[in-house]
């Protein structure tokens, strides 16, 4: 029989063909094999999954895994069935149907992995299902989620302890990529850890070189950098616009760039994602949307055309530069106008409270939703569609739907693929008049009411293919009828595509009775405010190492300078200067007679007065170098008054 340790590496060799575990990976698995909850603290590409995938694998049962990202959940999914790993995921974006069969697979089957949206957390369906499950372990990842002070509070993760309370005697293991110590209290709290316990990989990045400049002329940085670091690169810009405006730039100076944002349709998103990572683009400008999951080790580096909000944002960013171990750089950009901007798009962060509340009835609004309707139904949500038809800045909306989701009124999830949609818009009465009066629609609308439930009262996702099984009709054929009926104007259809999903954690209240409290509010203001001043400070400081200031800030007590930042560099080239600089009381011309008087003593004794003549310089420096170099032992006066080099 194997011990704990020789199954948790002939598991990682099986199933990832690795002899070792990176730093601190093997501690935090041991800890988990163990029964402890759990915090782990490691930086962004240092391997967090396999700290709960290898202990999954190595018993029996299920590993349940908490994250908001969809978009990571169907890759990680994918990652593990091409290991024929067993995974499934379920999110907003799947229909009841495809809900109950991944549950019941966890159930009845012999999956190892389920990922879950906390937002799903709540659901009836999942309640139900989970204390069926043989559950060995629950992997919280983005952790700093469940604490108000994070820097991405989301409500929707407080569920998890309620499913620690149906799951009595299964360890948690935490794991985030940046969490202050008051954040890492404020997680063990919520996650009801038996006792505190925090394993903290080092966020020293050694390979990755830090560096501020501060300039106005930004383009000319980018383009210095470009020309003189070999390899490809992410350049992160704020806007949509800014994305598309430096990638033309970097074209026209010849080099390969393409743009990367939300405003993209997905397939041309896919492409240029593929493309870079393949190398045929070189360099990729993009929002902050793109990045997370990406795995490409050779990037050699990141540069920041504006500050990030906090230095949470920023290391994560910049982090994605050298996970091949060589040498990479993180460059951040800073004009002299920068802190203005900050102080504005601050102020946009927290719009007034009465705004919060206009703009969540002109959500409702724009999507239908009647005072008392909507809870826990989910809607494809388009910010910038919304922005648009209601003339609002995207910045502020954005803000406002994120103090909502921190107030546990709505989720807004990433991008995601999304199944087809429908939802009947006449009464039972009249569709069946429609079917007596239009034969060839009656099969088909039997089957759609046979195959979905609730149709009439929201929108349901639907599966073409289910239909056309069902219906023994083709997919072209099912897309056709459904568009039949929407002109008829008998159901809403929303063809199959990629958009947020805005969910509806509650129903819809009346603008009274919608609350944020203030205190709350201003308390996230002010810390908000603090991680923006922090990065400023970051991006200000002209002593400490930058690569020092970062490990400090995610409480490694003591880092040591890295020695490749800006600021190191500049430090060594400094002291190197100084160690070849002469003596203070020593001057360059002192220096250059000495090396002269040196060589002719060299070739044969001579007096002073010899001396004097032959060398360059006045008498008084002559008389200084010479009385020097007696003192220091260098020369000496022979007997017949000659001086000469002591051998």
């Amino acid at each position: 029989m194997q011990s704990g340790d020789e199954k948790i590496y002939e598991v990682l060799h099986r199933h990832w063909g690795f002899n070792d575990f990176r730093p601190m990976q093997a501690e935090i698995i041991r800890s988990v094999m163990a029964g402890h909850d759990t915090l782990a603290l490691m930086p962004t590409g240092g391997g967090k999954s396999l700290t709960y995938q290898v202990p999954a694998l190595s018993r029996e049962g299920v590993c349940i895994v908490v994250t908001p990202l969809i978009a990571l959940m169907k890759d990680q999914v994918d990652r593990l069935r091409a290991r024929r790993i067993p995974a499934t995921a379920i999110h907003s974006g799947m229909s009841p149907r495809q809900i109950d069969i991944a549950l019941d697979n966890c159930v009845y089957g012999d999956m190892k992995f389920l990922y879950v949206a906390p937002e799903r957390l709540g659901t009836e369906a999942f309640r139900l299902r989970v204390v069926r499950m043989n559950v060995q372990l629950l992997a919280v990842d983005e952790a700093h989620c469940i604490s108000q002070w994070g820097y991405d509070f989301r409500p929707s993760y407080l569920r998890i302890a309620e499913l620690r309370e149906r799951l009595p005697g299964v360890p948690v293991l935490a794991l985030t990529a940046s969490a202050t110590q008051l954040v890492a209290d404020d997680i063990m709290r919520h996650l009801h850890f038996a006792e505190p316990h925090v394993l903290r990989s080092s966020f020293a990045r050694p390979n990755l070189s830090y560096s501020v400049r501060r300039t106005d002329d930004k383009n000319g940085q980018l383009l210095r950098l470009v020309r003189n670091v070999a390899g490809s690169g992410i350049v992160y810009m704020r806007t949509r616009e800014g994305t598309e405006q430096i990638a033309s730039l970097l074209r026209d100076e010849g080099i390969a760039a393409t743009a990367y944002h939300g405003g993209l349709p997905h397939a041309e998103r896919t492409l240029r994602q593929e493309e870079w990572i393949a190398g045929k683009v070189r360099i990729m400008v993009a929002t902050n949307a793109f990045g997370m999951g990406i795995d490409k080790p050779d990037v050699r580096f990141v540069v920041h055309y504006a500050m990030c909000d906090s230095l949470e944002n920023y290391y994560q960013e910049a982090g994605r530069a050298g996970r091949d171990g060589k040498r990479a750089y993180a460059l951040l950009l800073v004009a002299s106008d920068d802190s203005d901007r900050i102080a504005r798009r601050f102020d946009q962060e927290f719009p007034p409270l009465d705004k919060i509340k206009d703009i969540y009835e002109q959500v409702c609004s724009y999507l239908q939703i009647g005072i008392g309707d909507g809870a826990g139904a989910s809607f494809l949500f388009n910010l910038h569609d919304f922005c648009a038809r209601r003339h609002l800045y995207s910045g502020t909306v954005a803000s406002a739907l994120k103090l909502l989701q921190q107030n546990g009124y709505l989720t807004l999830t990433d991008a995601q693929e999304n199944p087809a949609r429908i939802m009947f818009c006449i009464s039972r009465d009249d569709l069946y008049k429609l079917r007596v009066q239009r034969d060839e629609l009656d099969h088909f609308i039997r089957t759609l009411l046979r195959l979905y439930n609730g149709v009439f009262t929201e929108f349901r996702p639907i599966d073409e293919g289910e239909i056309a099984t069902w219906s023994g009709y083709t997919v072209p054929k099912v897309k056709e009828l459904l568009k039949r009926l929407w002109q008829l104007r008998v159901i809403r259809y929303v063809p199959s595509n990629r958009s947020p999903i805005l969910f509806f954690n509650e129903q819809r209240l009346p603008r009274a009775d919608l609350y944020i409290a203030p205190e709350t509010y201003r308390r996230r203001q002010e810390l908000m405010h603090e991680r923006f001043e922090r990065m400023i400070a970051y991006a200000a400081n002209e002593h400490e190492c930058r690569s020092a200031m970062l490990q400090a800030y995610f409480g490694e007590s003591d880092p040591a300078p890295c020695g490749v930042c800006d600021l190191c560099l500049a430090r060594r080239r400094a002291e190197k200067q100084q160690k070849s600089r002469p003596a203070p009381d020593e001057n360059p011309a002192d220096a250059g007679l000495e090396e002269r008087l040196l060589q002719m003593l060299a070739a044969t004794p001579l007096d002073p007065r010899t001396l004097a003549a032959e060398l360059p310089g006045s008498p008084e420096q002559i008389a200084r170098t010479l009385r020097r170099l007696l003192d220091e032992g260098k020369i000496i006066t022979g007997e017949d008054g000659n001086l000469r080099i002591i051998p």
